[in-house]
């Protein structure tokens, strides 16, 4: 896999791997409690060599139906809708080009080492490319931090014309953990965050986000 001598990446996560306990599902394997899914996990386990909250430039939206959490779940738009906020919380792991491979084939619905290794110079030189249609199949390239590059995965829906999803509270309740591990907010700071979501804004009331 041509890397340009690259060993490690971020993965930038802002959906439910912002909580740690959950992205060790896709690291170790395993079954996450009262979900219908077991990971296979990386062909290395080993933890991260850091993570670090990171603040995107985007936004992220919630959408689709999903079996896991039967409702919207988390995706990010790198060019977002003109009427949404900008400014995606995240979390940084810093992960080998090999676990970050088989995080996104147990993303993609595929076992770790089964599919060819990515080519991280292409999605570092174009910044997105796209491996297929499905949801977390568009990888994208948002920033570096030093010489690391920063990757995130996400839909190639239009965000001006897809069709926004109300996420259920126990999915929510995962990224507001996420959040206050990561970003160390206290429970104003998500909910105020959670709350100018695209699929939240409108559909939950602030005392109820409070409460997560």
């Amino acid at each position: 896999m041509p890397t340009a001598g690259r060993s490690h990446v971020w993965y930038a996560a802002y959906g439910s791997n912002l909580f740690e306990r959950r992205f060790s599902y896709y690291r170790e394997g395993g079954n996450p409690p009262g979900t219908p899914r077991t990971y296979p996990g990386f062909r290395d386990s080993t933890p991260p060599l850091a993570t670090r909250p990171l603040t995107l430039p985007g936004t992220v939206y919630f959408a689709w139906e999903s079996p896991v959490w039967t409702g919207g779940i988390a995706f990010y738009a790198h060019r977002p809708a003109a009427e949404w906020p900008v400014g995606a919380a995240a979390r940084g792991y810093l992960l080998t080009v090999q676990q970050f491979d088989d995080l996104l084939a147990q993303e993609m619905h595929r076992a770790p080492g089964a599919t060819p290794d990515l080519d991280l110079d292409e999605v570092v030189g174009k910044g997105v490319v796209r491996l297929g249609d499905g949801r977390y199949e568009t990888l994208l390239h948002v920033a570096d931090l030093g010489d690391v590059p920063v990757l995130t995965f996400t839909s190639p829906w239009d965000p001006e014309t897809v069709e926004l999803n109300e996420p259920t509270p126990h999915y929510l309740s995962m990224l507001a953990a996420g959040l206050r591990e990561s970003h160390g907010w206290g429970r104003a700071e998500v909910a105020s965050y959670l709350s100018e979501l695209p699929g939240v804004q409108g559909l939950w009331q602030r005392e109820d986000l409070d409460h997560l």
